[in-house]
């Protein structure tokens, strides 16, 4: 992994934005300039990190230009494909706030969500959206639902929306999160597994303008129930690691 520019100097920011992107170079300026203006606009100390992982179009140079007129944009990029939760995870270790908000890199995700998620996290560990009016195909929503059942009876968890990729969550309670192909998928049951608390909150999706999906039923599907299966058994046998929450 190599990094295209550091943070702002200066104290730590408050909020680390991480946001995995992978041949998004339509989506991520607005992107950045949006999650910007939010926490900019409500006087949030902030730094957003786009991590790339591996992008075989301009995704890395739009950031870069980008930085010009956002200048808490920081930028990562893995040198070889790895997956969403490589790119997630690596925007867990480079994040330097006290809390860390996620969002996918295709701008589905509303920025504007992001304060209602930080304000959650006054009585809750973590807080994650439940889309509430979703703008995909009938087949990408039926599939959601279908798997969403599966995941919940399996791993003994109920989330209403695994697959919402935007939330917030106290930087002290992703220390205990272990690492593996597919966990952003199960972070809110991994958190729970480890004692922390997750809040369920009610949050916008948009259509996608541009790119396309990377997922679908045929790349998700086996590895899939393979995910749940080695949750449950692992969920069966962690240990809660309850940490303090900030005051």
């Amino acid at each position: 992994m190599s990094a295209s520019a550091d943070a702002a100097d200066g104290d730590a920011p408050r909020v680390s934005v991480v946001v995995p992107v992978h041949d998004e170079e339509g989506a991520v300026a607005s992107l950045a300039r949006e999650i910007h203006a939010v926490l900019a606009g409500d006087r949030v100390p902030h730094e957003i990190v786009f991590v790339d992982d591996a992008s075989r179009d301009r995704t890395v140079a739009v950031l870069e230009e980008t930085m010009a007129d956002v200048p808490t944009l920081v930028v990562a990029r893995h040198e070889r494909n790895w997956g969403q939760s490589a790119a997630v995870a690596t925007g867990f270790r480079r994040a330097r706030g006290d809390v860390v908000v996620t969002l996918d890199g295709d701008g589905q995700n509303d920025p504007a969500d992001i304060p209602r998620l930080l304000a959650a996290l006054a009585g809750a560990d973590a807080a994650t959206g439940v889309r509430t009016k979703r703008h995909d195909s009938f087949v990408r929503r039926a599939s959601s639902r279908i798997a969403n059942g599966f995941r919940n009876a399996v791993t003994g968890d109920r989330v209403v929306d695994a697959g919402c990729g935007i939330r917030a969550v106290d930087r002290r309670a992703l220390r205990e999160v272990p690492v593996f192909n597919g966990m952003h998928r199960f972070l809110p049951t991994l958190l729970r597994a480890e004692g922390f608390t997750v809040a369920e909150i009610p949050v916008s999706h948009r259509p996608r303008t541009t790119g396309r999906s990377k997922y679908g039923i045929g790349n998700r599907l086996f590895r899939g129930i393979v995910d749940c299966l080695a949750i449950r058994w692992w969920r069966a046998r962690a240990v809660p690691t309850m940490r303090e929450r900030r005051p």
